[in-house]
């Protein structure tokens, strides 16, 4: 259970709903950022949670190289759970935007196996990007079907063999 109040949450959540309101121009990203530093001012000093929040606002301003640090940070002060498997798939596609992808396929490889949730299809695409970015479009390739596969109308278990073929010997 998160220590922040449902209240702070909902200051949150609402933040970031106004995040389309804002423009693509550093300025406008610059404003956002000072709205979710105004939120996570809330929190504890030592929150792992204001890092991670005030990375994915860097990251969903262009700013990849500033939101890495952060998301380490995160990471090193404890940040478990939802969040911190979010911060996990950020940090990779953070770290792959910057050259870095071999770094992101080993912070998702362990996602593969972790406990099931609704961020395992986001984790499969960003590990097949890191994949390509490596040069392992195979891999990558059979983990977007395996992703896919249980949301197709039809076909769930053709492409579940196909994915598997994609990267098994023979």
């Amino acid at each position: 259970m998160s220590t922040e109040s449902s209240a702070w949450e909902e200051r949150i959540a609402a933040a970031w709903a106004t995040i389309d309101r804002y423009g693509d121009t550093e300025a406008a990203g610059e404003e956002f950022r000072a709205l979710i530093d105004t939120v996570v001012a809330g929190l504890p000093a030592d929150s792992p949670v204001g890092p991670f929040e005030r990375a994915s606002a860097f990251d969903s301003t262009g700013h990849s190289d500033r939101a890495v640090p952060l998301y380490q940070e995160a990471l090193r002060r404890g940040l478990t759970g939802y969040r911190g498997r979010r911060a996990k798939i950020q940090l990779a596609s953070s770290l792959r935007n910057l050259g870095r992808p071999e770094e992101g396929v080993a912070l998702l490889e362990p996602e593969l196996t972790a406990p099931s949730d609704d961020l395992d299809d986001a984790v499969r695409a960003c590990l097949a990007l890191c994949l390509s970015s490596l040069g392992r479009d195979r891999e990558g390739l059979a983990l977007v079907l395996e992703a896919l596969a249980p949301h197709l109308p039809r076909y769930q278990r053709s492409m579940g063999n196909y994915a598997r073929a994609l990267v098994q010997p023979g």
